[in-house]
């Protein structure tokens, strides 16, 4: 190879590089500008009231989210606790059995699944659940949030037990192990870190959802325990307080857009460094 033809592979090298990482840099920038003006409108709202006290009534200036804070945990953690155990039975199905007919229609199912809108996911819910029961519930909202975590727990959970080894399995079966046993004991540990990314992952898509809980949880102003209740969430807060005339409750909406964003950043971190551990 000529010292000329070297250069001209050197150069091409770098305008590839170039051309790749502006692209990278463009999808960055607005999620920074986006960060940056949520911080900047909501960071001086975010103290101990507003962090640890209940809204004010109406046109009073004070309060603060604790409720919706509560009010969210609660909702996600009903979600994650039926989503979960459906969502690895699943990804275990279309793991092991992906030979067989039914498991290409639930591949199928689970797609079409993941590209139903929110709102429509919502409505069926408020059909099924809401009407029946005759109130709105933390219960409600969490059955809703749970059918929009389930395609991504099960894909995860496919994905993670198509990389374990199948010597494990092998071995397992060889040494007169029960097919439930393997699964239980061998597969699931040896894959639990990219489930457990997979269903937090899934939990960071959902914590943000206002449409469905506009027709399942409805919002409380007050403290609520009682998974059978009406209860409070953030994203509601967000959307109720934005599109009010209050100038305090405008300022406590871009708080709690905050409050709302760290905590998805949050869950996203976790899920990048528990990645990076496991690549080392």
């Amino acid at each position: 190879m000529t010292e000329r033809s070297l250069r001209a592979r050197i150069v091409k090298d770098r305008v590839f590089r170039v051309v790749i990482m502006v692209p990278a840099i463009l999808v960055f920038v607005p999620f920074l500008l986006i960060l940056f003006h949520v911080v900047q409108k909501g960071i001086g709202s975010i103290n101990f009231e507003f962090l640890l006290q209940i809204p004010k009534p109406v046109g009073e200036v004070g309060g603060g989210i604790v409720n919706g804070i509560l009010g969210t945990i609660e909702v996600i953690l009903i979600a994650t606790i039926i989503s979960v155990p459906i969502g690895i039975a699943g990804g275990i199905y279309l793991s092991e059995m992906r030979s067989r007919r039914l498991a290409s229609s639930v591949k199928t199912a689970v797609n079409i699944l993941q590209g139903v809108p929110s709102i429509v996911i919502g409505i069926v819910i408020y059909a099924w659940i809401v009407v029946p029961l005759r109130t709105f519930s933390a219960f409600s909202g969490g059955i809703a949030l749970a059918i929009m975590m389930l395609p991504v727990i099960v894909g995860a959970a496919e994905e993670t037990i198509n990389l374990v080894p199948s010597t494990l399995k092998e071995a397992s079966l060889a040494l007169g192990a029960p097919y439930y046993k393997t699964v239980f004991r061998v597969i699931l540990p040896a894959g639990f870190s990219g489930i457990l990314s997979g269903v937090m992952l899934a939990v960071a898509r959902v914590a943000g959802e206002t449409a469905p809980l506009l027709f399942t949880v409805f919002g409380n102003p007050y403290l609520n325990f009682n998974p059978l209740r009406p209860t409070a969430a953030i994203p509601l807060i967000i959307y109720d307080y934005a599109k009010s005339p209050y100038q305090d409750w405008i300022h406590k909406a871009w708080g709690a857009s905050l409050v709302l964003i760290l905590m998805v950043l949050f869950l996203n971190l976790v899920v990048r460094l528990r990645r990076n551990r496991n690549q080392l």
